[in-house]
């Protein structure tokens, strides 16, 4: 073997300092891209508040949630009954209107088939061990879903703030909600 090979000089070997600012730079800049700032977001609006439309929200922001979305739903209108601690506990599920429901509109209409219907809805929920709304409500708060009430619906319907789930941020008006909505990755209206 030849010892007229050129060898790296140790004057081309970074000092100390410029490895510790080269790493500097790379901390930056990893801690750029993970930053929250770069966090996804989705924005869910809930406009209805029967049993089988509160399930869809509740759902998708949970899930969504649980793959590290901040995410944010608007409760507007008839979506509030989902916020309500004691009326979410016995949301109704509409017989009339829907083509998918197993009992035809003519027999859907007569009086008392709401409950027929929801009480069916509310078994297939039990059989299939699915969360209720409050557990979903619950864990997705936990997991840092924020919940708004609309403050005119609010106001207009006569809501007592109080009796939303803690953690339910109350006084958010549509333009919080769309400024919301054109930040987010993701925008959905249910």
């Amino acid at each position: 073997m030849s010892t007229d090979t050129p060898d790296a000089s140790a004057d081309d070997a970074p000092s100390r300092a410029e490895l510790a600012a080269r790493v500097d730079e790379l901390e930056d800049a990893l801690a750029d891209a993970t930053s929250e700032d770069d966090a996804k977001k989705m924005s869910i609006i809930a406009t209805k508040g029967t049993l089988d439309m509160a399930y869809p929200p509740l759902i998708l922001a949970s899930t969504a949630a649980a793959f590290g979305y901040e995410v944010t739903v608007f409760h507007t209108f008839w979506g509030l009954e989902i916020l309500h601690e004691e009326r979410s506990k016995n949301l109704k599920l509409s017989s009339v209107g829907n083509p998918n429901m197993p009992v035809p509109n003519a027999v859907a209409a007569l009086p008392g088939m709401d409950r027929v219907t929801t009480k069916m809805m509310e078994k297939k929920i039990e059989d299939n061990d699915t969360a209720s709304i409050e557990e979903l409500i619950e864990t997705s708060l936990d997991m840092g879903v924020e919940f708004q009430a609309c403050q005119m619906t609010i106001d207009l319907m006569d809501y007592d703030e109080d009796d939303f789930y803690d953690g339910v941020t109350t006084g958010v008006g549509a333009a919080t909600a769309l400024e919301d909505m054109a930040d987010a990755d993701i925008q959905l209206l249910v």
